[in-house]
């Protein structure tokens, strides 16, 4: 069973600021800030708010294609209109997500160069890099669940559910 770590709302703040701020070093500024559903909702409203930047959504952890599918490539039309698109996710853990949606959006003509990706919590050996993390952990030594604010309602059993549901996270 999974060490489960509790991200406090305090150090939760916290990375967003240094999201932010690094962002704001790059001299990078995307159009749209896109979250990216579940994990990365939260994470994206308030770094929304953090950088004065306007905000949309993918629900990319459902199977609706309306809401994960179409979006991809409406926001890949955008990026060819000349549009700079952020990412936001709480963890970039294996690196699934972040390696999929860069395959999608590349097959619906996104403009290299255009989107970014943003975490949290950056995993150093996930296949994926991102191009601002809050925190990076290497997933060889930090085994912990991360339990973030959004996620610390949810019953103890759903979040060992979670975390058992690709276990070379934490194993």
């Amino acid at each position: 069973m999974p060490e489960l770590t509790p991200i406090a709302h305090d150090e939760f703040v916290a990375g967003v600021r240094v999201l932010a701020a690094q962002l704001a070093d790059s001299g990078w500024t995307p159009d749209f800030l896109i979250g990216i559903g579940r994990g990365g909702l939260t994470p994206a409203v308030f770094l929304s708010h953090a950088a004065g930047l306007k905000m949309l959504s993918v629900d990319y952890s459902s199977p609706v294609a309306d809401f994960s599918g179409e979006p991809l490539v409406k926001l890949a039309a955008r990026t060819r209109a000349g549009e700079k698109l952020l990412f936001v996710d709480d963890i970039n853990d294996t690196g699934g997500t972040i390696t999929r949606l860069r395959q999608e959006l590349a097959a619906a003509g996104a403009v290299e160069g255009a989107v970014r990706f943003a975490t949290l919590i950056d995993n150093c050996r996930s296949i994926a890099r991102v191009d601002y993390a809050a925190r990076v952990i290497d997933r060889a030594v930090v085994k912990d669940w991360f339990v973030f604010p959004w996620e610390a309602v949810a019953p103890t059993a759903t979040v060992l559910e979670d975390a058992a549901a690709v276990p070379e996270r934490t194993a």
